[in-house]
């Protein structure tokens, strides 16, 4: 039976990189002793995907892994048993089963996903910066200087802002994520200050990653849902 996880990261595991977070979930499942299925071969491995990586410092309520299991459970009974292994920072939310075929690949379904970037105390834009983020959003481009692994320069990431709004203490946005085309809220928020004249301070905000989503749709119209809603409560 394959199974999708949902998580919270918060505190002080922040600070925990992603293989230590694999490792970290590895023994918990072992320690729960809920039956989790490994690969065959010289060097078995617990078969176990994430759906996208959180960089060091940002915390969410919402991550993702998927993995097998030998042995049937009800949602509640699993969410529990992982519960009961977890050090604080460290919460399930969700255990679901998701069925073979598309949904049941966490990684590869990534196509968006939400982020409030709060600004610190004495760091944020000066003057009314709320009233500029529409104004912000409206513009045909918003160039940026990016680096990725196979080259950097100047890129529009316009396209890949879905929502930006502003909220009490920073900015609400929904961006794409995924292999094809990742951008990171920091960028935006980088971004926002540049256009409203100003260099961002170092370590100006502080980031949390909401929820992570799929795209069902096509190319004419996109359809962004959870990875949670894919599967379906074990009873």
């Amino acid at each position: 039976m394959k199974v999708r996880v949902k998580f919270a990261k918060e505190g002080a595991m922040k600070f925990i990189g992603h293989l230590d977070i694999m490792r970290y979930f590895q023994k918990a499942v072992r320690r729960a002793d809920i039956g989790a299925a490994f690969s065959e071969g010289f060097s078995p491995h617990m078969i176990m995907s994430f759906a996208a990586p959180l960089g060091v410092g940002i915390t969410s309520s919402g991550e993702y892994f998927d993995m097998e299991l030998t042995q049937s459970r009800s949602s509640e009974e699993l969410v529990s048993r992982l519960n009961a292994q977890m050090a604080e920072g460290m919460r399930v939310l969700s255990v679901r089963k998701v069925p073979d075929g598309k949904a049941s690949k966490a990684m590869s379904l990534v196509a968006a996903a939400d982020y409030t970037v709060a600004f610190r105390e004495g760091k944020e834009p000066r003057g009314c910066w709320q009233d500029r983020v529409d104004e912000f959003l409206s513009q045909d481009q918003i160039l940026v200087w990016r680096k990725t692994k196979r080259s950097e320069g100047e890129t529009d990431i316009r396209p890949w802002i879905y929502e930006l709004k502003a909220v009490k203490d920073g900015l609400s946005m929904r961006l794409s994520a995924g292999s094809v085309h990742n951008l990171k809220p920091e960028l935006v928020a980088e971004a926002f200050y540049k256009y409203v004249g100003e260099e961002p301070q170092p370590f100006a905000w502080q980031v949390h990653r909401g929820e992570i989503y799929a795209d069902l749709g096509d190319e004419n119209e996109r359809k962004l849902v959870t990875l949670e809603s894919l599967g379906e409560n074990i009873e």
